[in-house]
């Protein structure tokens, strides 16, 4: 078993292209015997964004902090605390912040997916 506070740990920049302002933190992951999800915590600054993507997984979102949209293919949605998202698979989206604080977010994949998005040094 593996409990970790939300506040502790390293965040990772994410350097991707199509990201402006975001940084992931690993919670857990395969790393930590986790079987086939991984949890991570996005934070994205004010007016950051990250990439408008789409991939074969869905995903699942809680947003925990500040406010924003998600672009549901070119569509903005708003998104705030206490909202719960299911991003299906091959959905186009982006998360974009538009407040004056941090977006933050809980962001639960498959482990194939996290290990294939984040390379092994940022999954401590």
């Amino acid at each position: 078993m593996k409990i970790q506070n939300i506040d502790q740990g390293e965040a990772t920049k994410v350097e991707m292209a199509g990201v402006a302002g975001c940084q992931v933190k690993q919670l857990i992951s395969e790393r930590d015997g986790a079987p086939l999800f991984a949890m991570r915590q996005f934070e994205v600054a004010p007016g950051g964004h990250t990439p408008h993507h789409h991939h074969p997984y869905e995903h699942e979102v809680y947003v925990i902090a500040g406010e924003g949209v998600i672009l549901e293919n070119e569509t903005p949605r708003p998104i705030k605390a206490g909202d719960a998202i299911l991003v299906e698979p091959d959905e186009i989206h982006q998360f974009r912040n538009t407040g004056d604080t941090p977006l933050k977010f809980l962001c639960l994949v498959p482990n194939a997916a996290n290990n294939a998005q984040f390379p092994p040094e940022c999954q401590d």
